[in-house]
């Protein structure tokens, strides 16, 4: 399959390959990149998304596939964040005038931030753990107490009252229309606490190991835990607990949301598409005749009739795309439109007049809080989503009417 992408070759490395036409990219990614494709582990070539920028740990927008290792830092902390959106049997003409109603239940209903709620929220998470969510998590419970008693330092102190919860940063629920004016809801979430314990603790061992072993690397956040060696196994096994956390996490937030909207807007139902996917995770899959591991560190996962979301920002709308399954991409496409200036930047560079205005017409917060997460702190979507038009095709663009973040 062609594509159109740009290769860059790597001395002493393998090759990248970059959806990135039309789209700003920091040297500093392609740097970090470089880095990553030097490593001996590394299957075929890298693959950048065009929402690809620096990270804590590898470049987010990037697909890393490896041969018999994982690198716990280009996974991250946040294990198996990701992306849920249900279309529900309602048009925008089913919604009520004021949605300000609509957004003080949503966040009365889900933890956020850390916010603290008497009787019902306690720094972001449940105070009392509903039996909804308690049922959720007696489905994980026994396999987190087996990797606990392996590795105790892994324990979180309120795994259960987290599960459901919103957390931090870009994450986010949001009511939107589609371009036929359907309802829809969205979220965006993680492992929450659990999965960054998991995460910290791992890349720290896989440091040790690579001191241990005298591997030198480009990068020391680019250790990696090797099959066969002490860790790599209760790696995978936590690894793929979290992912679980975070899909469970996922659902239970839906949960909740729907129950709130069924108080405010006239009876629905669920419709005919509904998506909940990962996109910073790891997953063995076969790519060029080879089961190798496939860490989408910011990536969704696009083979041909897969489901994704990708969204924009809290005022620029977001899209659900079908993948078309290109090989180059480990198919594969970028899962938001990435940052285009950091959280540090974007405070001293945006101001509230500008916030507001460019979140006017959105029921969502205007204050100075989350101006790290205003549109122009991201590069343009519609840029983003041009520039991987043989990876995706555009299913549904939605705009978001409400938005709450934490």
């Amino acid at each position: 399959m062609s594509g159109k992408f740009e290769t860059r070759h790597v001395d002493g490395g393998s090759p990248l390959k970059m959806w990135i036409k039309g789209v700003q990219v920091d040297d500093s990614a392609i740097a970090q990149m470089e880095n990553v494709a030097k490593l001996p582990i590394i299957h075929s070539h890298v693959a950048a998304m065009p929402d690809c920028h620096w990270g804590m740990g590898a470049t987010v927008g990037s697909v890393i596939p490896t041969k018999g290792a994982i690198i716990p830092a280009a996974v991250g902390v946040d294990i198996g964040c990701g992306m849920m959106a249900w279309k529900l049997t309602l048009t925008a003409n089913d919604l009520p005038d004021r949605l300000a109603p609509i957004r003080s239940d949503i966040e009365r209903a889900v933890p956020h931030g850390f916010v603290s709620t008497k009787g019902r929220a306690r720094k972001g998470g449940w105070e009392i753990i509903p039996n909804s969510v308690a049922s959720r998590w007696r489905e994980l419970d026994d396999r987190y107490q087996a990797i606990l008693d392996k590795h105790p330092r892994i324990s979180h102190k309120r795994p259960a009252h987290q599960l459901g919860s919103l957390g931090t940063g870009n994450h986010f629920i949001e009511i939107c229309l589609d371009e036929n004016d359907a309802l829809w809801v969205m979220l965006h979430s993680g492992s929450r606490g659990p999965g960054n314990v998991i995460g910290r603790y791992f890349i720290e061992l896989a440091k040790k190991d690579m001191r241990t072993h005298f591997v030198n690397l480009p990068d020391e956040n680019l250790s990696y835990l090797s099959e066969g060696t002490e860790y790599f196994d209760d790696y995978v096994e936590a690894l793929l607990w979290a992912q679980d956390y975070a899909w469970e996490n996922r659902q239970a937030m839906m949960d909740a949301v729907l129950r709130v909207l069924r108080t405010h807007l006239p009876r629905f139902k669920i419709g005919d598409m509904a998506v909940n996917c990962h996109h910073n995770y790891a997953v063995v899959e076969n790519h060029f005749g080879e089961d190798v591991w496939i860490t989408r560190k910011g990536a969704v996962r696009a083979r041909k009739g897969d489901l994704g979301i990708i969204p924009g920002s809290m005022g620029t709308g977001s899209f659900i795309v079908r993948g078309k399954g290109h090989p180059d991409s480990f198919c594969s496409c970028s899962h938001g439109a990435g940052r285009a200036m950091s959280r540090t930047e974007a405070k001293k560079q945006i101001t509230l007049k500008d916030h507001r205005k460019a979140t006017e017409g959105i029921e969502c917060r205007k204050d100075k809080g989350v101006i790290d997460e205003s549109p122009a702190a991201y590069k343009d979507i519609s840029s983003v989503i041009a520039a991987q038009d043989d990876l995706i095709e555009v299913v549904h663009q939605l705009r978001q009417v409400i938005n709450v973040k934490g």
